[in-house]
């Protein structure tokens, strides 16, 4: 496992970037700066996930909403490397505002269990826009018909059931899942998990019959669920949601303290100035108290929220924090 401790180097980013905060918060001068040319949207998975999805969301939003001037957002999915192409992108272009990329609980946990060769802390997380629902789901034939049976033949075989996530093992899917087996007595060393590209992969494994369990968010799972073609066994949410996922047990329920939240929100190249970063968590303020937006993620089982630049950082921190803990509780879990 790699050394997360911060550089001195990666300190002084922070510092710089706490600096550029105080300007947002108006302590400084008023923003300047706006787009003036075309922005690209550098997505770090491939299509077909809730992160492409959300992305996707975000760029129709700032275009619809006319909050880049008339320029176009155009998105560029580069999967590949959890989410590294998309972070070399990124880095390609420091400091200019025009790059945008992709931010989420998944590279944190890449960053930490190694999966993800890149530090995410040298890049800018300027907003927080989803809070996602994890979701264990079985398809409607399966003879898994709640929790129970999924908990109870994995501590009697723990390689017995091929169990899906996206994109690789030692993202914050494998984990979600390896967390509550872990406190339910499994030794989650011998899970037999099978990686695809996308959730959207994992699903179509489920419906096909080459797994026997899929891990996935809202956006890929609740339609499934509401077309009858799969059951949603458990949420790794501390308490039940609504809408769509009211009738969907959590691990707590269960009798197993294993939440799991993701986040989803958006990331600016290193060394963007402070006015960049206003502009986009402005922007990115009225895409998510927009009515068509927060419809998007309430339909896919998922919370809209609002975090900007400051609370994005302080998650990003902690976060590594908490799953260096996680991952050294499951006795490495990652490969």
């Amino acid at each position: 496992m790699r050394n997360n401790q911060p550089t001195r180097r990666q300190a002084m980013s922070w510092m710089a970037t706490s600096a550029a905060a105080l300007s947002i918060h108006g302590i400084a001068r008023a923003s300047a700066w706006a787009p003036n040319g075309v922005i690209t949207y550098n997505i770090g998975v491939a299509p077909g996930g809730s992160v492409d999805l959300y992305a996707r969301g975000i760029q129709k939003s700032l275009e619809a909403l006319n909050l880049v001037g008339g320029h176009s957002v155009i998105p560029q999915n580069r999967p590949g490397a959890a989410g590294l192409l998309a972070l070399q992108a990124l880095q390609k272009y420091k400091g200019d505002g025009h790059q945008l990329g992709t931010f989420h609980t998944g590279s944190i946990a890449g960053q930490v269990t190694g999966v993800l060769k890149a530090d995410i802390r040298e890049f800018v997380p300027v907003a927080m826009m989803v809070e996602e629902t994890t979701l264990v789901a079985v398809a409607q034939s399966s003879t898994l018909k709640g929790v129970q049976d999924l908990v109870a033949q994995l501590q009697r075989d723990p390689a017995s059931l091929k169990i899906a996530v996206a994109p690789l093992r030692g993202l914050n899917l494998h984990l979600a899942i390896a967390k509550p087996l872990k406190l339910a007595g499994i030794d989650v060393s011998k899970l037999t998990v099978a990686p695809f590209r996308s959730s959207g992969e994992s699903m179509a494994a489920l419906l096909g019959g080459h797994v026997d369990v899929a891990v996935a968010t809202g956006p890929t799972v609740v339609p499934m669920a509401q077309a009858g073609k799969i059951r949603m066994l458990v949420s790794c949410s501390a308490s039940r949601d609504t809408g769509p996922l009211a009738e969907v047990m959590t691990w707590r329920e269960f009798g197993i303290a294993a939440d799991y939240v993701s986040y989803n929100g958006v990331l600016l190249a290193p060394g963007v100035d402070a006015d960049q970063i206003r502009f986009w968590e402005t922007a990115l303020s009225k895409v998510a108290a927009s009515s068509e937006w927060r419809q998007l993620v309430e339909r896919s089982g998922n919370k809209p929220i609002f975090k900007g630049f400051s609370d994005s950082r302080r998650y990003l921190e902690n976060e590594m924090k908490e799953t260096q803990a996680l991952v050294s509780s499951l006795g490495g879990v990652a490969r």
